[in-house]
């Protein structure tokens, strides 16, 4: 039913997606969705929660240049590309006329990626990588902000020539570069 709220959504757009597509994408009758969900923002939340944990966990090749971009290549693949990145799309423009939703979105699905974009440095840090007082939160946003900028404002191209950018601004040139 996740995978058919995801398909309905890449179909129709917000505006179009019922929990009758859902059903019947999924093969389902209403009374099953509802059973689990009570409504479609819901549904997508639960989509969301997978899909990022499965999609967006950083990579650990124990080296954080190439960590954060093939990382932040993903994500703006991932925010440019995927149905699931659709999604999130949706779901922050219609978080900014829903207070509820803005803040299960935020508590529930942001703050969780974020923690996962974090781990590349704190891996990075244990290495001895990066000193230990490296303001972890402040590097994420300095890398992951401008992506969702260029997607979600501009509607710019996130290529990865921008994000290897954006991660040797943030390391310093690599040696030899």
């Amino acid at each position: 039913m996740l995978e058919a709220a995801d398909d309905v959504l890449a179909e129709y757009g917000f505006a179009g997606l019922t929990i009758e597509r859902i059903a019947a994408r999924a093969g389902v009758a209403k009374q099953t969705i509802y059973r689990w969900w009570p409504s479609k923002v819901d549904i997508l939340l639960d989509a969301l929660g997978e899909d990022l944990a499965e999609d967006l966990v950083p990579p650990d090749h124990g080296d954080l240049r190439r960590d954060l971009r093939e990382h932040l290549a993903h994500l703006a693949g991932f925010l440019t590309m995927a149905d699931t990145g659709a999604m999130v799309r949706v779901l922050l423009g219609q978080a900014q006329h829903d207070p509820a939703l803005a803040e299960r979105l935020r508590s529930q699905h942001l703050s969780v990626q974020h923690a996962r974009d974090r781990l590349p440095f704190e891996r990075a840090i244990a290495r001895g990588e990066l000193p230990p007082d490296t303001d972890v939160s402040r590097a994420v946003e300095r890398l992951v902000g401008p992506i969702h900028y260029r997607v979600l404002v501009t509607g710019e191209p996130v290529t990865s020539e921008f994000t290897d950018e954006l991660v040797d601004r943030l390391l310093g040139e690599p040696a030899g570069g």
